[in-house]
């Protein structure tokens, strides 16, 4: 996937834990585990907007192209 996450380094600079947001933003733990790996094959605008509400960020500090078109690029 060409789309890289950054969660993990925006929870230490930001002194939470995963644990934390996840009460904060109403996910389980299992599932904010495989945004942070980078595994999830999609996500909500609404989880996104708690997590960049939550961290004070933009989803530009959680997410991020890495300038390639990915292996799943056939898929629409």
């Amino acid at each position: 996937m060409a789309i890289r996450v950054r969660l993990d380094e925006v929870l230490k600079e930001r002194h939470m834990t995963a644990k934390e947001l996840c009460r904060l933003i109403g996910i389980t733990e299992a599932n904010l585990s495989i945004l942070r790996s980078g595994k999830a094959r999609g996500v909500r605008f609404g989880t996104i907007n708690k997590i960049c509400y939550y961290l004070q960020c933009d989803v530009g500090d959680i997410l991020f192209f890495d300038g390639e078109l990915g292996e799943d690029a056939d898929e629409t």
